[in-house]
């Protein structure tokens, strides 16, 4: 399976915006055969959490049916980040889109307290089914908690998707943390973190991927927006970025 990593600079707050970003984004992917394309966390609306009730809304806004139109069309799972409105409040959520079949939604199960004035944990784990793979979302600080991949392998996850908001500290930890998750539960890991300001603090990219066997097997860099692809059959990787 080709998987793709987007690592994108969001326009703050900006919904509408942000959506033309990542269809560039998508189409750049599409082009080069990734059959899946998952962005950073809250990706259209920027990793603002002060902002978040306010752009809150669900997997059903129309403003998302060009992204399940693009996925019928290009038979290309599209995952992507943003705040949904949940019953007990605001979730951190990655809406998912299939071709031809019904939008899901998975929200950030595990917070960092910093986010629990502003948002809710969802209640469950949703996988996204591909061929004779088991796909596992994680957004940020869970997937640091080796609870959360535990669970996902039990449930026979192979592919761990991580959708970050990342700082230098952060990254420094997913570095050390991801290989070890990819190599102990033999899962290819691959992480897809922004750039930029976000909240009160930088995102700093290096958006990367680690085979199964727990090899970093490409990194990219820093500040620059960018897509990487891993083809998890040959363990061979693609990246390219924006100018």
């Amino acid at each position: 399976m080709k998987l793709c990593s987007a690592q994108i600079q969001a326009i703050k707050g900006d919904i509408e915006g942000n959506i033309q970003k990542h269809i560039n984004f998508i189409n750049l992917a599409a082009e080069n055969g990734a059959e899946l394309i998952f962005f950073p966390e809250l990706s259209l609306t920027g990793y603002e959490p002060k902002l978040a009730k306010n752009l809150a809304t669900t997997q059903e806004d129309k403003r998302f049916d060009i992204f399940q139109e693009i996925c019928d069309t290009k038979q290309l799972i599209i995952c992507v980040g943003v705040p949904t409105k949940q019953s007990m409040g605001i979730a951190i959520s990655m809406v998912i889109f299939q071709p031809h079949i019904p939008r899901q939604t998975y929200s950030k199960q595990i917070l960092h307290s910093d986010e629990y004035p502003y948002f809710v944990g969802g209640d469950n784990q949703v996988f996204i089914s591909f061929n004779n793979h088991q796909i596992a979302p994680a957004v940020c600080f869970e997937s640091l908690q080796m609870t959360h991949s535990t669970n996902a392998s039990a449930n026979g996850a192979n592919i761990y998707l991580a959708s970050v908001a990342k700082s230098a500290k952060g990254i420094e930890k997913a570095k050390v943390h991801y290989p070890e998750i990819a190599k102990n539960l033999s899962m290819t890991v691959m992480m897809s973190n922004s750039i930029g300001i976000a909240d009160d603090f930088l995102s700093v990219g290096n958006s990367a991927v680690w085979n199964n066997e727990g090899v970093l097997v490409t990194q990219l860099e820093q500040f620059e927006e960018a897509i990487l692809i891993y083809d998890t059959e040959t363990k061979s990787s693609q990246f390219y970025y924006f100018n």
